[in-house]
């Protein structure tokens, strides 16, 4: 059966609307980041495009390969070298486009990597904080989820991967807040919205004081862990309206 093909600027256009990219100021651009071949009937999925996801795309005859953490970040290095040069040459040999969304893929409703969080671990979201409102605060669907410990059971037998926590266990959970990746650094805005645990992906030494200090539990789920499902979605979604094939890969990665 023939692949159902669709333009790489019509793609480009729905994604760039679909996510509302111009509503954000990032730490990298949003949207195509290298062009590849004008028709696209097979995308591939993945959180990072390393070198090892865009091999593995290449087997799977992708047209355009669609992440999370893309390339041309604030402050790198501009040169083309190294590996930037080895991960650009890929993408051009094989004519390969590559489309990278950081924040609004993390704050989409639906296909974000909160939402899509949240869906996986069962947890009901109530309300924002935090700059921008990146964090989200709720509580979990199941009553039987009662202390930061069951909450850190589930987190290990849905996301595969045993969380590291800081606090105890028995606290009963109260509102649960979470920002999925590098997002440490809001545990001061969750507690201050009146979290009892907070989960994010990455934990750094000044977490562990504030968390003992101020008595909410943190959870470090893993940055990979916890950004696996809203690039998923959106692939899965892109598939759905435009009948194009989707494979997502994962690229495992203990960070």
């Amino acid at each position: 059966m023939s692949l159902k093909m669709i333009a790489r600027d019509e793609l480009a256009g729905y994604l760039s609307g679909t996510l509302d990219i111009t509503r954000f100021r990032d730490y990298c651009p949003n949207g195509l980041q290298v062009e590849g071949r004008a028709q696209i009937g097979r995308i591939v999925t993945g959180v990072t495009a390393s070198v090892a996801l865009l091999e593995a795309a290449i087997v799977r005859g992708a047209d355009a390969i669609l992440v999370h953490h893309g390339y041309f970040w604030r402050g790198e290095d501009m040169r083309v070298i190294g590996q930037k040069h080895r991960r650009l040459k890929l993408l051009l040999t094989h004519d390969v486009n590559l489309f990278a969304y950081h924040l609004p893929l993390d704050m989409h409703p639906e296909f974000g990597n909160n939402a899509q969080l949240a869906h996986q671990l069962g947890l009901c979201a109530e309300s924002r904080f935090g700059d921008d409102a990146l964090g989200w605060l709720g509580t979990v669907d199941d009553a039987a989820v009662d202390t930061v410990g069951a909450l850190a059971e589930r987190v290990a037998q849905r996301l595969g991967r045993t969380p590291l926590l800081i606090g105890d266990p028995t606290q009963k959970l109260g509102k649960i807040g979470w920002c999925t990746g590098a997002a440490q650094g809001m545990l001061g805005a969750a507690v201050d919205a009146g979290a009892g645990v907070y989960l994010s992906g990455e934990i750094s030494e000044p977490t562990v004081h504030l968390a003992r200090e101020s008595g909410v539990a943190y959870l470090a789920c893993g940055h990979h862990a916890t950004e696996r499902y809203g690039v998923q979605a959106l692939g899965e979604h892109l598939a759905a309206t435009f009948g194009i094939a989707h494979d997502f890969i994962d690229i495992d990665n203990p960070v």
